[in-house]
């Protein structure tokens, strides 16, 4: 992020790892809490300078179970982007319309230690400085129907469970999310930037809808898939 100009990014879609033990190929998945949030803190706040004053930045965020208890991420999340100076403007549901196999009920069938499952998780919208984000009217591509669809804050969209995806990342974006989020906060040829790039989902779509994009991910072997993958958009748009 370091080598990023300051003010150069419209748009910042991302989704961290979110310290539950993942395997991800570079990265401690189970630090203690705290320590967590103070990573979160230092990466969003570099993610601050980068975006220009009218960019935004779009989270993906969940609750969690860590150190042994529920934890509400998502509100901590949020707490420490307006601490930064974000502005929070909208928030979405996306429900992925799947409760993994059910390993454990708590109390089952009894009211002493019942478990609630989240077949969801949170995508939140916050603005740098300024609210309106400033383009040319000719590099607005998004239909008014899908404008209607998209504005409507519960996404109903089937998690990525592509084999030859989930061996690269184990928590990667599904395409349909990528492609709604730059329809409608992006113009074309506007940067986007994912700092946990993982699989490269955000600049795929981004090569498909004619945005320009920064992958950032500490996995040689992840930066290689995503390469690839960006790569066979350009070559199927040139054949």
């Amino acid at each position: 992020l370091d080598l990023i100009e300051d003010k150069s990014i419209d748009l910042v879609l991302t989704s961290p790892p979110y310290n539950v033990g993942k395997n991800y190929e570079n990265h401690n998945d189970l630090m203690p809490y705290d320590e967590y949030l103070n990573w979160l803190s230092k990466v969003f706040s570099k993610i601050y300078l980068k975006l220009k004053d009218d960019g935004r930045f779009v989270l993906n965020i969940s609750s969690v179970f860590c150190d042994g208890e529920y934890k509400p991420l998502f509100i901590d999340a949020v707490n420490i982007c307006r601490n930064i100076g974000f502005k929070i403007r909208n928030d979405i549901i996306w429900n992925k319309n799947q409760i993994s196999k059910r390993t454990a009920w708590g109390s089952f069938a009894n009211p002493s230690d019942p478990n609630v499952l989240q077949p969801y998780e949170y995508i939140f919208v916050f603005n740098k400085n300024l609210k309106k984000h400033i383009g040319n009217k000719e590099n607005i591509d998004i239909t008014k129907e899908e404008f209607i669809k998209f504005t409507n804050a519960l996404w109903e969209i089937k998690p990525e469970n592509r084999k030859e995806i989930l061996d690269v990342c184990p928590a990667p974006f599904p395409e349909e999310l990528v492609y709604r989020v730059v329809k409608l906060f992006t113009y074309v040829n506007d940067v986007v930037m994912d700092p946990f790039g993982g699989s490269g989902t955000v600049s795929k779509v981004c090569a498909e809808l004619k945005r320009k994009s920064i992958y950032i991910d500490n996995s040689k072997r992840a930066f290689d898939f995503a390469i690839k993958r960006v790569k066979m958009v350009f070559d199927v748009k040139n054949i």
